[in-house]
């Protein structure tokens, strides 16, 4: 494992499926406050809804369907993403199902604080570490790649 700090400014995703935009927005607004404190970025449409609500500045990337949680996930990969909100619908099939198990794989493999739900994120965007730098374990791929390279 390598230590990453995470700064006192965190970089949020929030996405959230069609079925859960109203749950996210309605848990925005009531953490806009903190949420304001940090760098927000966000699928195409929820993104265009938040910033409308919560006259925030977030960072739009594609809608999910479009390639905007892999856009996410590259981020995370990159450690350009802290912390990831996804309301996700588990009662809804998603057409896009393998782009959004692919997303939850990065954000564990990058051991970065992920809530999928309400209560969840209420957990975590309360707690202490939100509002302090955090030394924030990250794998160490490096030796994970000399350890598996195969030979082309």
């Amino acid at each position: 494992m390598k230590n990453n700090p995470i700064g006192i400014q965190k970089n949020i995703a929030l996405v959230a499926h069609d079925n859960k935009k109203s749950d996210l927005l309605e848990w925005a607004k009531f953490n806009r406050g903190t949420l304001a404190r940090h760098q927000l970025f966000a699928t195409g449409t929820t993104g265009s809804l938040l910033a409308k609500e919560l006259e925030l500045e977030i960072t739009c990337l594609a809608s999910g369907p479009l390639g905007g949680d892999m856009q996410i996930g590259a981020k995370i990969s990159q450690s350009e993403i802290d912390f990831l909100i996804f309301f996700w619908d588990p009662l809804e099939p998603q057409p896009h199902d393998p782009d959004i198990k692919a997303l939850l794989r990065l954000a564990v493999l990058w051991n970065i604080p992920t809530a999928c739900n309400r209560a969840t994120a209420d957990f975590l965007i309360s707690s202490p570490l939100m509002g302090r730098e955090y030394e924030h374990p990250t794998p160490d791929l490096d030796r994970y790649q000399q350890t598996h390279r195969t030979i082309s």
